[in-house]
């Protein structure tokens, strides 16, 4: 099902490589290729080869393509019988060879947009990426971005360097922006039946972009241009991070007035309309949650516009991790301890329940503040075991998921709960854990020594 523009809007693709495209779409003997296969770019690769598309993946990391040629996943949340399937009936193959990025009919751009240490877009992916297929574009491609980016990136960053070649884009190759909407783990919503927004810099990209969504996904949506596309994935995150804010800040507010923030939460969500929850936290994680806010306010500063309101609501988010150091560390002074010298295990370091995702995390914030304080620092997370070097924390000693045992939690001075992974014996916890820190309501009532943050 596909929400298209105005009956007469679009160009249709009767003739030359617009046509041949459109065709091949329609047929699925178009070959896809995903750039990225990452928590984004495998889910999609998975989608367009149970869809009966060939799929040609591209990744730098040569073990994911590796793991993948033997069929294995290295995204624990995807059903790894939907991997071996996808490998073995040939739909899908992975490679490192850029030089193959000319095969592909679709170019499917699924790469990290982090930020840079000043927290400004850092696009070096994207324009990499767009250099290594400039090198290699043909008449006939498609090609789209999935990266959450700033309103402008797919018609400012991209369009000059695909068309550097002299290749016309509209006429020669075809070029679009559709948000990655992808929430891991989550049990109802997945790539194939989340809708799929679809903007084209112009109206004949734009529709092959949909054609080619719309074969694999329940409905698309189109929008008039790549730039409303991109708009629209910074605003559902935008939202999302101004909640989280407010919701944190409330936590911190209510907390000085001696009021539980969850049992005002509980309370609050038992109005039917006008009230949609938010749960407070260490902080906020994943790839675009932390990051969208940025890139919008660093775009709108090139007109003018000061987005005083989005800015905040990071800088409420951003102090979250210290906010949590600060109340471990007033509770240990109350038990005659400081920071230094005590031993302190952090429970998950995933950015969410019941994933294995730790991009952005808050966890690794806390861990690099606790050892910069001199505290020894342990973890345990049962969908972590290794923890990951972090482009944002590169300096983080190597460390291993433990063993949740009731030796280890006695061992310890204190606890921190920064991910409610449900396989956690929280009551195990409560039994042998000397002093508890929650940051996501686990223990609503306990005679427990338990320091909400």
């Amino acid at each position: 099902m596909s929400s298209a523009p105005e009956p007469g809007a679009v160009d249709e693709p009767t003739s030359g490589p617009a046509a041949a495209l459109g065709d091949r779409i329609a047929d699925r003997t178009a070959l896809v290729g995903i750039v990225g296969l990452g928590y984004v770019g495998l889910p999609l690769a998975l989608a367009f080869a149970e869809g009966g598309f060939a799929v040609l993946g591209f990744d730098v990391d040569a073990d994911k393509v590796e793991r993948l040629g033997r069929g294995e996943t290295y995204v624990r949340h995807l059903d790894r019988g939907c991997v071996e399937r996808a490998v073995r009936s040939g739909r899908l193959t992975a490679t490192a060879d850029f030089a193959r990025l000319g095969e592909p009919d679709a170019l499917l751009i699924c790469v990290p947009t982090p930020l840079t240490p000043q927290r400004e877009p850092d696009m070096t992916f994207i324009t990499g990426t767009a250099e290594q297929i400039a090198a290699r574009l043909r008449p006939g491609q498609l090609v789209v971005l999935e990266s959450t980016t700033y309103p402008g990136t797919t018609d400012e960053l991209l369009r000059g360097r695909l068309e550097a070649g002299g290749l016309a884009c509209g006429r020669d190759f075809f070029l679009a922006y559709s948000p990655e909407r992808e929430d891991p783990g989550n049990p109802t919503f997945s790539t194939t039946n989340t809708p799929k927004v679809i903007g084209g810099v112009d109206e004949i990209s734009g529709e092959l972009a949909d054609r080619l969504y719309a074969a694999v996904v329940a409905r698309t949506v189109r929008v008039s241009s790549a730039r409303a596309a991109e708009a629209t994935k910074l605003m559902e995150n935008v939202f999302r991070a101004v909640n989280i804010a407010l919701v944190n800040e409330l936590k911190v507010v209510y907390d000085r007035m001696g009021i539980d923030i969850w049992e005002v939460l509980d309370a609050a969500a038992t109005k039917p309309f006008g009230f949609m929850r938010f749960d407070p936290g260490p902080g906020w994680g994943g790839h675009c949650i932390p990051l969208d806010p940025f890139y919008l306010a660093w775009k709108a500063r090139e007109f003018g516009v000061s987005p005083r309101f989005i800015e905040l609501a990071g800088e409420v988010n951003v102090r979250m991790p210290a906010y949590v150091v600060d109340k471990l560390a007033r509770a240990l002074n109350q038990r005659g301890r400081t920071v230094s010298g005590s031993r302190v295990l952090v429970l998950g370091l995933a950015y969410k329940r019941d994933i294995d995702d730790p991009r952005e995390s808050p966890a690794f914030e806390i861990v690099d503040h606790l050892l910069r304080l001199g505290a020894e620092v342990r973890y345990h997370d049962p969908h972590v075991p290794v923890a990951p070097k972090m482009r944002s924390w590169p300096d983080l000693p190597p460390m291993r998921s433990e063993a949740l045992t009731a030796e280890t939690l006695a061992a310890v001075d204190a606890v921190v709960v920064v991910t409610d992974h449900t396989a956690v014996d929280y009551d195990l916890v409560a039994r042998h854990a000397p002093l508890i820190v929650d940051t996501r309501g686990v223990y609503r009532r306990s005679n427990h020594p338990v320091v909400k943050a």
